[in-house]
């Protein structure tokens, strides 16, 4: 998938000026935390998973957060198994530095952890590994479709 089909998408929602693209990478935290110039807890990392059905999985989250083992697997009833970045790219429809919760491919399911709504403004990635979106957790939410849950934790 691509930015411009993600930017595109946001655009059709009324968000397409707030898409960037960078000419760095953005595709880890700390890459993306530099281009957009905030702090690393307020990118919003999108992390592959293998649901317990056997599908494929997101969950956002926000940059200083870490999935929780025990609160997945309660959540989830599956211990967390990310995907391979092949997996990745072939069930969700992103390649792994790029990957969102918009656009997925179908049967994808997507969460958001509740960590990132003590954000004011986030920044998930755009559908490739330079890119990136501001967006309220609300506008996260009803862009992405996603269901909010509590699988991580923050740091001490």
């Amino acid at each position: 998938m691509s930015f411009e089909r993600v930017q595109a998408y946001l655009a059709a929602q009324g968000y397409g000026e707030r898409a960037m693209a960078f000419d760095v990478s953005s595709a880890t935290v700390p890459l993306a935390a530099l281009a957009v110039g905030v702090e690393e807890a307020r990118i919003a990392k999108t992390l592959s998973f293998r649901a317990a059905d056997g599908g494929a999985q997101l969950v956002v989250c926000a940059g200083d957060a870490r999935i929780d083992n025990p609160k997945y697997k309660a959540r989830f009833g599956t211990k967390a198994r990310m995907l391979t970045a092949d997996e990745a790219q072939a069930e969700t429809g992103h390649a792994v530095g790029g990957v969102c919760p918009f656009l997925v491919k179908e049967g994808v399911r997507i969460y958001l952890d509740e960590a990132m709504k003590r954000f004011d403004y986030i920044y998930p990635a755009c559908g490739s590994a330079n890119s990136a979106v501001k967006l309220t957790p609300d506008e996260l939410q009803r862009l992405s479709g996603g269901q909010w849950v509590d699988v991580c934790k923050l740091p001490e």
